[in-house]
Order: structure tokens, then sequence, then C-alpha cells
């Protein structure tokens, strides 16, 4: 069965993913407000999708795993003690809070470090499992940080996607565009185009399932081939 009906792929090679563009300096300012508050607001609402998530992963022993904004650390108690994570961030105050929360948990398989999704400072190949969790509608570039995801990713391991796209309703997407300039301001585009941001990335799904309650989120797995 197809994941997608065909009018949705007709140009997604060439439209745009979003009504709304940002610059990471923006991402940050906003990051940098929220930080303080993360946890509280998005943390028990959307943890749900990351329990399904590191649960559908099935990670194995000694899997070297990359988390791409990692945030305030949040999944780290849900991997598995064998598997090696390393976790990335943009934002520095994310960070502090991260490595705050993985010396009070205990957890000692992950380091994480302050980075660019768009420009990941690691070798082709180096990871089984690279994960972005309520990523893609916060970057400025959906697209590139995906193909650094996928740049990274070992052959035959698996790029997974935990995100809002942008509804299959004309009703919900139509309303999703409208909001989608305000819901930047609580960290995200609202609109994003799922069909358009796979085909632009290059990416072949073996899988879409929705997550959390409402279910109106996202998760994608994909192999490198």
């Amino acid at each position: 069965m197809a994941l997608f009906e065909p009018h949705d792929e007709g140009d997604a090679a060439t439209r745009a993913l979003s009504v709304t563009a940002v610059e990471n300096d923006f991402v940050e300012r906003v990051y940098e407000k929220i930080s303080t508050v993360y946890d509280l607001t998005f943390g028990p609402t959307l943890h749900p999708g990351r329990v399904d998530a590191i649960r559908r992963m099935a990670v194995k022993a000694g899997d070297r795993v990359l988390e791409v904004g990692v945030g305030t650390g949040i999944n780290a108690a849900l991997y598995p003690r064998d598997c090696t994570v390393t976790g990335v961030d943009f934002s520095t105050p994310m960070l502090e809070k991260a490595r705050k929360r993985i010396a009070h948990k205990g957890v000692r398989n992950m380091r994480l470090l302050e980075m660019d999704a768009a420009d990941l400072k690691f070798a082709d190949n180096s990871f089984d499992i690279v994960y972005a969790p309520y990523v893609i509608s916060v970057v400025a570039d959906p697209v590139t940080v995906a193909r650094e995801m996928y740049r990274v990713c070992k052959p035959g391991g698996r790029i997974v996607i935990l995100n809002h796209f942008r509804s299959a309703s004309r009703i919900g997407a139509w309303l999703e565009r409208i909001i989608a300039p305000f819901t930047l301001f609580i960290g995200f585009k609202s609109d994003v185009d799922l069909p358009a941001f796979l085909v632009q990335a290059d990416l072949h799904p073996i899988s879409i399932e929705k997550v959390n309650v409402p279910r109106i989120w996202s998760l994608v797995t994909c192999v490198k081939s």
C-alpha cells in the first residue's frame, strides 16, 4: 500500500515546505526563552511519542545512536544502557539543562555536543540509528538537516523522524497554514508538508505511524540503502 496518494506527490519536489521561514538565530532566541519551561509544557504532552519512538527503534546492544535536537535530554533515560548515544543541539541553554539531567539520572552512555543539525561534524556512515524528535518543524532548513542525518547514518541503518506535519484534510491544512507564523513563537512550524519534505530530502519511508493523543504527530522510519 502506498504511503501517500498520487496527488500528494505531484509537485512535491518544488513546492515550499511551509508558509513560514526561520533563521538559526531566531530559533536560538526562541529556545533560549522556553528552555526553562520546556519540560513542563512539551514534556508530558509529547512524551508518549518519545516512548513509542525509542521502543519501535528496537535499539540493540552496541548500537551507536545519534539524537539530533536532544534539547533538555528528556529522552536520555529511555535508551537501553548497552548502546551509545550522542545528543546534539544548537541551543546552549537546552544543553545545560540536558547535562544536569543526565548527571541527576546517572546516565553514562550519552555524550552531549553543541552542534548545528544542518552541519553535523561527524564522518559519513557513523551511526546505526539517527533520530530527530520534534526537530524538523523548528530548524531553518529541514531538507539539509535530513540529508545530514542520512549522510551520517550507516548503510542499512535507520533514520527516524518524530514530528508534526501538515494535516491531510483540506480544512486542517488551511488552519495549520493560518496559525503557522504564530506557532513559531512557541517553537515550531505547524504546517510542514510531509510528502514534499520526504521527496526533497530523498528519504524513502518504510513506515509512517501516528503517535501521541491527539494523533496528529507522525513517527517516520526510513532505512539507508
